[in-house]
């Protein structure tokens, strides 16, 4: 449109020059017959057929010059004509055009122009080859960076107008540029949207003035300063404060403090309560002043605009962390609501099942097929089946169980535990048989392999087992259930343990005179049942001797060893008084048939029994 108003303005221009043409031509040539002629008749006396000529040549240019100007105004009213009906066309096209921007402006946003946190203005067309974002980002950039300047001048703000533009200008730097189309969006004219921005920018650089001027520069170093002078101030009397109380931390030592003990066990004399105290006040004093520092690294960084930024970043480092711990553990109190409600119900579970397995372990509640001794052990599996399935339940509430990494470490834990507790599974399962089979109980008298012992204790993993030795013999649950197991104490309470042992005599000694020996001797012998009595065998008849088993009862299997011990010497007691020579071990020898080999005393004895005499 505006290219069709600049042609049409061509054209009247080129038409009047040529109107202004024709009319000068004429005229000159009518100043030039009129030389000719007052020349002529200067010189020859004009005749009066050279007057008639001139009459005519008047009468012709009159003529001429009236077409002129009748073709002139026939051209103006063409020419007024146009113009009407380019004026007519143009306002249909600019109606069209407000038409399709009011239908734009429903939907279309426009791009906000930003400078140092404020919008000034929006912009919805583009320019050239730039959108309205570019032009806006641009524009606020280059507004927030001039108006930073020390010495900005707000007055140095203009309008600089062609037939396209309307630029508001800065010096010699565009700090935004108009078209018809920037006013269409708005609805005013092109001027008066220039009008309207430029002081929009203009009130932005006073303010930005204020913020960022000299005289505000001069002010944002002074109270740096004294920032600086309160930091220091604080910290001295930090320090100082710190000094007094570590004075009267070491004064304690020998006033108030007093050693921390557990019946006789020391576990914190004063010197150790001195020295946690001091530690402990360094740690406090530290970090009051790196609290310090943080408070006051910001506010220094804010009081300049060109480093607020930057106060507000390192305040965040210390904020965000506090911020996400809080709303983590905030977040996190419905789960642990939940995991506490697990918790105790699974505690309340195992509290029940520790009271019945202790009624029954004291015998107050009696199970059809259920030993007292498998009550206990039985608590123990029910309750790593309770806690395991608490843990299950738990899992899930835990903060970051659904992430990556912690389903990897509860991958890596359970492998390595599967990897390096094969031992242990068995060592736990054979325990577990162990407990249910009942082979033996604690203080039970074994014999395993070929270690005897009294059982002292019973886990899950092991056996200890104490010799009468008194050597504690440690051994896995595993290698018990594959050993052969005698156990003296199961039925020695009830029945009675029957101890046993050989002894060897001559062909010659009668056996019934060896039984009754035999048996006396078993019951001279302390822990021996008199009921049932004690009886002997006769398990072997060698080539040179007959082999006599003794057995006795006996309801204490913890005290073998004493019980063979003194039954031995009883029995060489009795048969030496006796005269009867024990043929263990067997020896082979020549002798006399009368001759009898036993004790010097033994000897006398039977002479003067044989011989009173004597």
């Amino acid at each position: 449109m505006r290219l069709i108003r600049v042609f049409i303005l061509c054209l009247c221009v080129f038409c009047s020059i040529g109107i202004k043409a024709q009319i000068g031509d004429a005229i000159r040539g009518i100043f030039h017959i009129e030389n000719d002629t007052a020349i002529v008749a200067d010189s020859a006396n004009l005749e009066s057929e050279t007057v008639n000529r001139d009459s005519l040549l008047v009468l012709q240019l009159q003529q001429s010059l009236e077409e002129a100007k009748l073709s002139e105004a026939n051209l103006r009213m063409e020419f007024e004509q146009y113009k009407l009906n380019i004026l007519a066309s143009d306002s249909i096209k600019l109606r069209k055009q407000r038409m399709h921007i009011d239908s734009l402006r429903r939907t279309t946003k426009g791009s906000p122009v930003m400078a140092d946190g404020d919008t000034l203005f929006y912009l919805y067309t583009k320019k050239g080859g730039q959108s309205a974002l570019q032009r806006a980002q641009e524009t606020g950039e280059l507004i927030e960076l001039i108006g930073k300047r020390i010495n900005l001048d707000p007055n140095r703000v203009y309008i600089e107008k062609t037939d396209i533009f309307s630029d508001i200008m800065y010096d010699t730097e565009v700090l935004v540029s108009f078209t018809d189309a920037d006013a269409m969006w708005d609805g005013v004219s092109r001027d008066s949207l220039a009008a309207n921005r430029k002081q929009i920018v203009v009130d932005k650089f006073r303010q930005m003035n204020r913020q960022y001027g000299i005289w505000r520069m001069v002010q944002n170093v002074l109270y740096c300063l004294l920032v600086l002078v309160a930091q220091y101030l604080l910290y001295r009397f930090t320090c100082w404060g710190f000094a007094r109380i570590e004075k009267k931390i070491l004064g304690l030592k020998d006033t108030t403090l007093k050693a921390i003990r557990i019946q006789s066990y020391e576990i914190l004399n004063t010197e150790k309560q001195v020295a946690l105290l001091l530690v402990a006040n360094r740690i406090v004093k530290y970090l009051v002043i790196i609290l310090q520092l943080l408070i006051s690294l910001p506010i220094i960084f804010s009081i300049f605009p060109s480093t607020k930024g930057f106060a507000l970043q390192l305040l965040g480092y210390f904020l965000i962390p506090i911020k996400k711990i809080a709303l983590g553990v905030v977040g996190f109190i419905p789960n642990l609501i939940s995991i506490f409600v697990i918790w105790y119900a699974t505690k309340s579970l195992v509290r029940l099942a520790r009271y019945v397995a202790l009624e029954i372990e004291n015998g107050n509640l009696k199970l059809k097929n259920f030993f007292p001794e498998w009550a206990m052990p039985t608590f123990n599996i029910v309750r790593f089946l309770l806690y395991t399935f608490m843990v299950a339940m738990i899992y899930n509430y835990l903060p970051g169980s659904d992430s990556g990494v912690f389903q990897g470490i509860s991958v890596f834990v359970g492998l390595i535990i599967s990897l390096g507790s094969s031992t242990l599974i068995a060592n736990l399962m054979a325990g577990l048989v162990i407990t249910f089979m009942r082979p033996f109980r604690v203080g039970d008298r074994i014999k395993l392999n070929d270690t005897m012992g009294d059982i002292i204790e019973k886990t899950p993993l092991v056996t200890r087992v104490k010799t009468p030795k008194n050597e504690i013999v440690t051994v896995p649950n595993s290698f018990v259930m594959s050993s052969l197991t005698t156990n003296y104490s199961s039925s020695a309470k009830e029945y009675g343990l029957i101890i046993h042992s050989d002894v060897t005599f001559g062909y010659e000694v009668p056996w019934e005179q060896v039984h009754q020996l035999l048996i006396q001797a078993a019951l001279d012998t302390p822990h021996i049942e008199a009921e049932p009595r004690p009886f002997v065998l006769q398990t072997k008849l060698d080539d040179w001797y007959v082999v006599y088993q003794i057995n006795a009862y006996t309801r204490h299997p913890e005290k073998m060893a004493l019980i063979y011990s003194e039954l031995h010497q009883n029995i060489q007691n009795l048969f030496n008084e006796a005269g009867i020579e024990i043929m263990s071990p067997h020896f082979m020898g020549v002798r006399k048939a009368d001759e009898v080999f036993m004790p010097e005393e033994y000897l006398q004895k039977k002479e003067k029994k044989t011989n009173p005499e004597k």
